[in-house]
């Protein structure tokens, strides 16, 4: 009587299927000899296992570690399985729960099933019936996770997956430096203006990392509002506040074993910043509403483009938290400071996103590269991706002088620069802010603050 998944079939993946090696599971039977056969059949196929023998000493089990499943005895001394699987599901327990008994009837099978749990299984069952039914799990489990993050890339939460690309000195350096980073847990902190591809980093440290097999989850943390932070991050169980009618898990269950990014993480109201810290140092989750913490293994990686020691000297920014996020400190160059990258880029985006486009791509001769590299690019990469698009789009690059163009004869200061760049990008959306906040690649809150210290109405 397994749950049928309400995930979408799964698309084919460039990457290997989850092995059982990924995945933990807990067995709790008062049965020695369940628990026995059960350890030894999983771990035969390579799954990671942990017994106990009362719901008293699986709940201290999961107190301790992570668990992705629960094979679960409902008639034990003490608590029953079943009161402890409901339990479970109000404390925001996310993974999935295999019921076992030898004593049931269908009524007991529909409670088990309302309870939460994923399967039902009957005493004396065979090995295969309870590998069919992990394997189940394990696969809602990885449907789960690539749907996440397929509606946060629609939502455009979540950014295109792009390797580093040029050859220069400091991009070098940079490549070097996050090769040495990758393989380390440490927790990373990236600095650099908008658009320079802060996120690009933080993908292709996570891709060369020893949790590349796992979710590369992204936040950009101006893009939630500061009451439903707490949620978005830990999850939330029924109930927990208004309009919580159903339990959900927040991103970092989804970036469990993996990466989560955390964008723009300045913009972190002052109480997240203190869960947060809390959360890096203990390692350990609690989803809103719930008395029960879950332990997580997630690497974070935060980005910034503001100064965070003069945000922590203004009040703005928690100093441990600033400290525990630059265990080590990446620091993406803008630009205008690696020009030999400029022409790489450049090829790098018509051919790409020409075959995206279904356009034909722009023939860039040695005058149109030296024409994108003589430009400030205060946007930085960003705003030359976005370039390349719309002078795909259009058929050819801009002529110079144009509102879109790229060759100021003046000596402008860079905060001149970025100032024409965004005022022109707000005219050519008729002053809608949302639209050109997403032109540019900066929240909304960004651009009216630049607005604001501009002038603008």
């Amino acid at each position: 009587m397994s749950r049928p998944s309400d995930a979408p079939p799964p698309e084919p993946s460039r990457h290997r299927e989850p092995a059982w090696s990924d995945y933990a599971v807990l067995v709790v039977d008062d049965e020695a000899g369940v628990r026995n056969f059960l350890e030894r059949a999983l771990r035969a196929r390579g799954c990671r296992v942990d017994v106990a023998g009362s719901a008293e000493e699986g709940a201290q089990r999961l107190a301790e570690h992570h668990f992705d499943a629960i094979v679960l005895d409902i008639a034990m001394p003490g608590r029953s399985g079943l009161e402890w699987l409901r339990s479970l599901k109000n404390d925001g327990y996310a993974g999935d729960v295999i019921l076992i008994t030898a004593f049931a009837d269908i009524e007991t099978a529909i409670d088990a099933l309302r309870a939460g749990a994923s399967d039902f299984v009957l005493k004396p069952f065979r090995v295969d019936q309870i590998v069919n039914s992990l394997q189940r799990c394990f696969e809602r489990a990885r449907l789960d996770r690539e749907n996440f993050v397929l509606q946060r890339q629609v939502a455009g939460l979540v950014g295109p997956v792009e390797g580093l690309v040029g050859h220069s000195e400091p991009m070098r350096r940079l490549s070097d430096l996050i090769r040495r980073v990758a393989p380390t847990p440490s927790t990373v902190l990236i600095l650099g203006e908008s658009g320079v591809g802060k996120e690009v980093a933080a993908r292709a440290l996570h891709q060369i990392s020893p949790r590349a097999e796992r979710s590369f989850v992204a936040l950009n943390c101006a893009a939630v509002s500061a009451e439903l932070m707490e949620s978005e991050l830990f999850g939330h169980v029924r109930g927990a506040f208004t309009g919580a009618r159903e339990a959900r898990r927040g991103l970092f269950h989804y970036a469990n074993g993996g990466t989560l990014f955390l964008d723009e993480i300045g913009e972190l109201p002052l109480p997240m910043q203190t869960r947060l810290l809390r959360v890096l140092e203990e390692r350990r989750i609690r989803p809103v509403g719930s008395e029960a913490e879950v332990p997580v293994d997630v690497r974070v990686v935060a980005a910034t483009n503001r100064d965070l020691r003069a945000e922590v000297a203004a009040g703005r920014f928690r100093e441990d938290l600033f400290y525990r996020l630059e265990v080590v400190t990446v620091t993406i160059p803008p630009l205008r400071e690696r020009r030999a990258d400029i022409a790489d880029l450049a090829l790098h985006f018509n051919a790409q996103l020409s075959t995206r486009l279904g356009l034909p791509p722009l023939n860039l001769g040695p005058a149109d590269l030296a024409r994108l590299a003589a430009y400030a690019w205060p946007g930085n990469v960003r705003e030359l991706r976005n370039l390349i698009e719309r002078s795909l789009i259009l058929g050819s690059l801009p002529a110079t002088g144009e509102a879109a163009g790229f060759s100021d004869p003046l000596p402008l200061s860079l905060a001149e620069v970025e100032k024409r760049h965004i005022l022109a990008v707000l005219d050519q959306c008729g002053g809608n802010r949302a639209r050109a906040a997403a032109l540019l690649g900066v929240s909304r809150k960004t651009l009216d603050r630049k607005a604001i210290e501009w002038g603008v109405a």
